[in-house]
C-alpha cells in the first residue's frame, strides 16, 4: 500500500535527476557564500555544474511522455529498438534518414525511417521513450529546443523534424508576417 498519489510518484519520477541537480546546486550556494577558501571556490564549481546538469535535466524531462504507454524503446550503440504489443523493430540513428512527430491521433507517435527499411513508429508515451531525447538531440543540426517546441506546438499535426538529405533541421516554426 502506497500513501503517494500515482500522480505525484510519476511527477517526482520523472523530474527526479532535475530536483537531485538542484539540491546539489543548493549545496553548492550554501558552501560558496558561507565557506571561506577551498570550499568557497569547490562550492561556486557545484553552483555552475549542477546548474548545467539541471538545465539539460529539464530538457528530457518536458520530452518524455512519462512512460505509461505499449511497448519498450531500448536504446544501445547508437541503435533505437523497440519493442511494441503488435510491431516493433530497430534502426540505426546514424542510417536515419528521416524523423517526424505525428500528433494526429490519441497517442502522439514517433516515425523514424531509414533507407532500406519500413518505417518505425515509437509511441511517445512507450517505456524508455525519454532515452530517445539524445539520440534525437545528436542529429546534425537538430537542436533540444526544436524538439520541445515540436512536441508542444503539434496538436493534431504531422511534422517533419528532420531530414538527412537536408544536413539541417526542417524549420518547424510558424512564422507571423511582418507588417
Amino acid at each position: 500500500m502506497s500513501f503517494v498519489r500515482p500522480e505525484a510518484r510519476r511527477f517526482l519520477k520523472r523530474y527526479r535527476a532535475l530536483m537531485g541537480a538542484v539540491a546539489v546546486a543548493l549545496l553548492g550556494l550554501y558552501w560558496a557564500l558561507f565557506s571561506f577558501g577551498l570550499l568557497s571556490m569547490v562550492g561556486w564549481a557545484l553552483v555552475i555544474g549542477a546548474g548545467l546538469l539541471a538545465l539539460s535535466f529539464a530538457q528530457a524531462a518536458l520530452f518524455g511522455g512519462g512512460g505509461e504507454g505499449p511497448g519498450v524503446v531500448v536504446v544501445d550503440e547508437g541503435q533505437i529498438a523497440y519493442f511494441g504489443p503488435e510491431t516493433g523493430g530497430a534502426v540505426a540513428v546514424r542510417e536515419l534518414s528521416e524523423l517526424s512527430y505525428d500528433a494526429r491521433g490519441d497517442v502522439p507517435l514517433w516515425r523514424l525511417r531509414q533507407a532500406g527499411q519500413g518505417e518505425l513508429e515509437i509511441p511517445a508515451d512507450a517505456k524508455g521513450a525519454d532515452a530517445l531525447f539524445d539520440s534525437f538531440a545528436a542529429l546534425p543540426g537538430l537542436s533540444p529546443e526544436r524538439l520541445i517546441a515540436v512536441q508542444r506546438d503539434a496538436a493534431g499535426q504531422s511534422r517533419v523534424i528532420w531530414r538527412k538529405d537536408a544536413r539541417v533541421a526542417i524549420d518547424t516554426s510558424r512564422r507571423k508576417p511582418h507588417f
